[in-house]
């Protein structure tokens, strides 16, 4: 797959762009409505995408070696769906032809969230967040 090619599989959902808490007994990942200082909420996109890692340093360039193991990525990320040979959601651009429709149905961080900026991290347990594709994967695409 070219550079191009495995860009093309985000569908803009933003939500790796959200900050997230680990519980250390469990190590269950658990979302929050707080999105990177980057993040344009408007389009659900980088605002300095090529320099990310660089003005945020715990930002990881998701690859094709690593998408398996980055248990924080969203379950209806396609990069984790390919990493577990799963197949994308219909409403993914790819699938439907529509670059909108990961906001139309409602998976995309599009106006539920908020900026890091002026949020203390130790408050950031009051920002706990259910997003939608936390259900067992064949539930959601009805099998």
């Amino acid at each position: 797959m070219t550079d191009d090619e495995w860009e093309s599989l985000c569908d803009g959902c933003a939500r790796c762009c959200l900050l997230k808490l680990e519980d250390e007994d469990t190590g269950e990942i658990i979302f929050t409505n707080v999105s990177c200082r980057l993040l344009d909420q408007q389009t659900c996109r980088c605002t300095s995408y090529q320099n990310r890692s660089k003005l945020v340093p715990t930002c990881i360039k998701v690859t094709a070696e690593n998408a398996a193991a980055l248990a924080w990525m969203p379950p209806t990320c396609a990069y984790r769906l390919l990493a577990e040979g799963k197949d994308l959601f219909p409403w993914h651009p790819l699938v439907s032809g529509d670059p909108e429709s990961v906001h139309k149905a409602g998976i995309s961080v599009l106006g539920r969230v908020v900026s890091e900026e002026g949020i203390d991290e130790e408050d950031l347990e009051d920002y706990q967040a259910d997003w939608p594709g936390e259900a067992d994967y064949e539930e959601e695409i009805g099998k």
